[in-house]
C-alpha cells in the first residue's frame, strides 16, 4: 500500500499546558531536521498531532529516522482517501487484504474533526466495521475491548486518513526543550549512555573531550568522535569540544600525591567543563558517572569533586548498574565501540591505589602547589570545536589508528 502520510502522536507533550506550543514547535524543527534528506517531505506541527505529508518518498525510511527523534510518543503509516463512505471502504479493505492472513479480531475507531461530513464518529465505526465483517467473513470478527488490528479513521477537512499500524517512537521530550548543558564524553560504555538519557529528557549536549596526546592515542580521540556522531542520529548535530588536557596531567603527577591523582585531575577536568558551560551559555554539566562502580565514583570522591562549582553537576546513569547500562549502550549503538580498547586521559596515569573517600580539605591543599589559573587559561585556549553530523564516519577518516583495535 503506498501511504501518503505519517501521523505522529505526542504523548507526554499533551500534558504541557500553557508550554504546549513551545514544545511542539521544538518538536516540529527537529522531525524537519531528521528528515532535511527528504526533500518533498512536508512537515506540520499542529496542537493535537503532527503530520508527515510523504509526497512519495519511501515511507520506510522515514519512519526509521522518526522512531529515533524524541518527543514522539508513536506514529501510524497512514492512506488519504476522497471525503466518502464508499472511498473509505474502499482503501480499508484493501488494507485488510494486504495485512491480514489469518483470523483476527478488529474494531473501527473515528475521529471527526470535519463536523459537517455526513457520518458522525458513532455511524462511521458501525457502518464500516459491518462492510468489513460482510466482505470478510473467515477473516474477521469484532472485539472492541482488545482487539488484534484498531483500524483508525480521520475524518478531516481535506479528506479522510486511514491507519492501521501504530509504531512506538523515542518518547522523551523534543532535544532542545530543556535548555542546553555540557557532557563530559569519554570513551567507555557510561557517558554516551548518559548522553542519550539526558537528550530524552529535552537536553540539548555538547560534548567535552579531554585528551592528552602523546600519552592518548588518536584511536580514543577518533573513537570519542564516533561515538558523538552516532548520538547525533538522535539529536541532530552535535558539536565536539576537544580540549588539551597533557600539561594538566603532567603538572598533578609531579606535585599531588599519587593517592589524589584522580580526585585533582577530576576537579580539573570539571572546573573546565563548567568554565566552558559558562562561556557557551549552558545550564548545567553531566557526566557519565554512576555510583559505587569504580574508585572516583563513591558519594565522598563526588563529593570531593563537585567541591570546584556551585553549578548542577547531573548523573543521568547514577543508580544504574553497569547489566543496565550495557543493555542501553546495546540499545542505541554505543556498545560495540565503547569496548575497543583505547587509552583515554582518565586511565593513563591512574594509580594502583587511589583514594576512595578522599578529603575535600586535602584536596584543596594539595592543589595549592598549582597554577590552576595558568593551567586552565593554557588548556581553553587550546580547544577545538567541531560539527559532527549523523553519519560522518570516524572510523574509516582514521583508517591507520583503528587498524590494529579492528
Amino acid at each position: 500500500m503506498q501511504y501518503t502520510e505519517i501521523m505522529v502522536r505526542y504523548g507526554e507533550l499533551s500534558t504541557k499546558g500553557h508550554n504546549k506550543k513551545s514544545f511542539i514547535d521544538r518538536l516540529g524543527v527537529n522531525v524537519r531536521h531528521a528528515l532535511h534528506s527528504f526533500d518533498q517531505v512536508k512537515v506540520h506541527a499542529q496542537q493535537d498531532r503532527l503530520h508527515v505529508e510523504l509526497n512519495g518518498a519511501d515511507y520506510d525510511q522515514v519512519m526509521k529516522r522518526l522512531k529515533l527523534v524524541f518527543g514522539i510518543q508513536n506514529f501510524s503509516p497512514s492512506i488519504r482517501v476522497d471525503k466518502s463512505f464508499e472511498a473509505t471502504a474502499k482503501a480499508a479493505a484493501q488494507m485488510i487484504e494486504e495485512q491480514v492472513d489469518h483470523p483476527i479480531t478488529f474494531k473501527v475507531e473515528t475521529r471527526r474533526s470535519d463536523h459537517h461530513f455526513e457520518l458522525d464518529t458513532f455511524a462511521m465505526n458501525n457502518q464500516l466495521g459491518g462492510y468489513l465483517l460482510e466482505k470478510f467473513p473467515d477473516k474477521l470478527k469484532v472485539d472492541v475491548h482488545h482487539p488484534d488490528l484498531t483500524l483508525r479513521v480521520e475524518i478531516r477537512l481535506n479528506g479522510i486518513y486511514l491507519s492501521s499500524e501504530t509504531i512506538k517512537g523515542a518518547g522523551g521530550m523534543p532535544v532542545g526543550t530543556a535548555g542546553k548543558g555540557m557532557m563530559m564524553m569519554s570513551g567507555g560504555i557510561d557517558s554516551p549512555v548518559a548522553a542519550y538519557l539526558a537528550m530524552k529528557r529535552g537536553v540539548s549536549l555538547e560534548m567535552v573531550h579531554f585528551y592528552s596526546p602523546p600519552y592518548t592515542s588518536p584511536q580514543a580521540l577518533a573513537k570519542a568522535q564516533q561515538l558523538t556522531e552516532r548520538l547525533a542520529k538522535y539529536s541532530g548535530n552535535i558539536r565536539f569540544i576537544q580540549v588539551p588536557f597533557a600539561e594538566i596531567q603532567e603538572t598533578v603527577k609531579e606535585k599531588v600525591p599519587e593517592g589524589y591523582l584522580m580526585t585533582v585531575q577530576r576537579r580539573m577536568m570539571l572546573r573546565l567543563a563548567a568554565a566552558l558551560m559558562v562561556k557557551r551559555h549552558g545550564l548545567a554539566i553531566f557526566n557519565g558517572e554512576s555510583l559505587g562502580q569504580v574508585a572516583s565514583q563513591t558519594m565522598e570522591s563526588m563529593l570531593a569533586i563537585n567541591d570546584v562549582t556551585t553549578y548542577p553537576v547531573l548523573r543521568p546513569v547514577l543508580s544504574y548498574d553497569k547489566t543496565e547500562i550495557i543493555k542501553i549502550a546495546e540499545q542505541i549503538g554505543t556498545y560495540d565501540l565503547s569496548i575497543l580498547p583505547y587509552e583515554d586521559c582518565c586511565t593513563v596515569f591512574t594509580p594502583p591505589s587511589p583514594k576512595t573517600r578522599p578529603s575535600v580539605e586535602r584536596a584543596r591543599k594539595y592543589e595549592q602547589r598549582l597554577d590552576i589559573e595558568g593551567l586552565m587559561k593554557r588548556s581553553l585556549d587550546g580547544i577545538k570545536i567541531t560539527n559532527i553530523h549523523p553519519g560522518e564516519d570516524f572510523l574509516n577518516q582514521n583508517e591507520d589508528v583503528f587498524a590494529e583495535l579492528l
